[in-house]
């Protein structure tokens, strides 16, 4: 794929995503609820080049000939795949839809120094943007967060990937234990100062069934509590919009143009395939949308894509309402709003005009026009409640 020029997320145009799901990692995180396997035998990565060959065939055959907007490889860790494995996919991806020159490639990588070293790979097959998944800038959260990688190590693989790649963004997260306001200002102020174009920057959750939920069960583990959780969101927002790299997305932070293309397909709501063990899709037919989801099992995709063509576990047909509920659903969590037009054409109703006026009055959202309805800043605290009594 030509990379010469690369689109940012300027458009408003939904999108056409590809989502490629590597679900191996090296280690499991213990605040990590991802579909994400780690196996102490070497991947036989041909035979999963061969069964992600075939089941693209399959979803072209589901979605026609479209145009792509980005590629997104996720994970688990796709630093872990060799960059034959991505150039294969992507020559794939290609020959089965238009795939113009500059389309947006983004692959997740961990910091790792060995990883890092594949990056040049990674150029060559055709990815332009990278992911780090960084979480923090300090040894002693980085053992806590069961992170493989040193502080030391996430800055130089950021140095590396801004030499290399044309677009770079890494992830943090914060709400760690005994963390104060003062101390995330001052990572955080550490890590823009990395000059990276996209910050993803997310509060720690506790997830059910993952070793940080027995432990805060057990008190083992105290995270911060509502009041700080929001001041520390807070202090996030300021930061950042102070240095030019505002919230587009209630986690998610860029200089004005490159917010990632293929995200905000999901948070718009365009078609995305969906394609590898766990892989989510929505895609558009003459049949209507088609929620598909895969296995989750690597070796159950695998078995069943090798015997079937394809991975898929469970297809939903979603009517118009379902469409317009997740439409809400992923477009209050952009700063740009909800197209009120969609949703209207596609729930056939308008909003009920009492909670509307309710959530006004209190400051928790907003018209833009009569073309956008969004979340204020103070709505983005309690986005959930907010969605939930919109839509009920």
């Amino acid at each position: 794929m030509n990379i010469a020029s690369i689109n940012s997320g300027s458009s408003d145009e939904p999108g056409f995503g590809i989502y490629v799901h590597w679900p191996f990692c090296a280690a499991k995180c213990p605040y990590c609820d991802f579909n994400s396997h780690v196996r102490h035998k070497p991947i036989d990565q041909p035979r999963f080049v061969a069964a992600f060959r075939r089941e693209i065939a399959h979803m072209r055959a589901m979605t026609g000939p479209r145009e792509i907007t980005s590629v997104f490889f996720g994970g688990g860790t796709p630093s872990l795949m060799e960059p034959e494995t991505v150039d294969a996919i992507l020559q794939a991806i290609a020959s089965a839809w238009h795939a113009p020159d500059g389309i947006e490639i983004t692959l997740e990588a961990n910091p790792t120094s060995v990883e890092a070293n594949r990056f040049h790979g990674y150029r060559s097959a055709g990815v332009n943007r990278v992911s780090l998944g960084v979480q923090a800038l300090n040894d002693r959260d980085l053992k806590v967060l069961g992170r493989m990688h040193s502080a030391d190590e996430a800055v130089k693989a950021i140095d590396l990937a801004r030499e290399i790649f044309p677009r770079l963004s890494f992830d943090l997260i914060y709400a760690r234990p005994n963390q104060t306001v003062t101390e995330w200002e001052r990572e955080l102020a550490r890590a823009i100062a990395y000059s990276a174009d996209h910050l993803s920057l997310y509060q720690l959750t506790i997830e059910q069934g993952t070793p940080f939920f027995g432990l805060h069960a057990s008190g083992k583990l105290v995270v911060p509590d509502g009041d700080l959780s929001a001041d520390l969101y807070q202090a996030t927002q300021a930061l950042t919009s102070q240095h030019g790299l505002p919230a587009y997305e209630v986690s998610n932070h860029a200089v004005p143009g490159a917010e990632s293309r293929h995200n905000l397909t999901y948070w718009r709501y365009g078609d995305y395939v969906g394609l590898g063990a766990g892989a989510h899709g929505r895609i558009l037919s003459n049949n209507g949308k088609t929620g598909t989801a895969n296995w989750r099992n690597p070796e159950q995709w695998i078995s069943h894509v090798e015997a079937r063509g394809h991975g898929v576990e469970t297809t939903e047909h979603l009517d118009p309402d379902a469409q317009a509920d997740e439409l809400m659903l992923m477009g209050l969590r952009l700063r740009e709003g909800m197209d009120l037009t969609r949703w209207h054409a596609l729930s056939e109703r308008s909003l009920d005009p009492e909670k509307e006026a309710f959530l006004i009055s209190h400051g928790l959202i907003e018209r833009l026009g009569n073309a956008r309805l969004r979340c204020t800043p103070s709505g983005m605290l309690v986005l959930d409640a907010v969605v939930a009594d919109l839509a009920a």
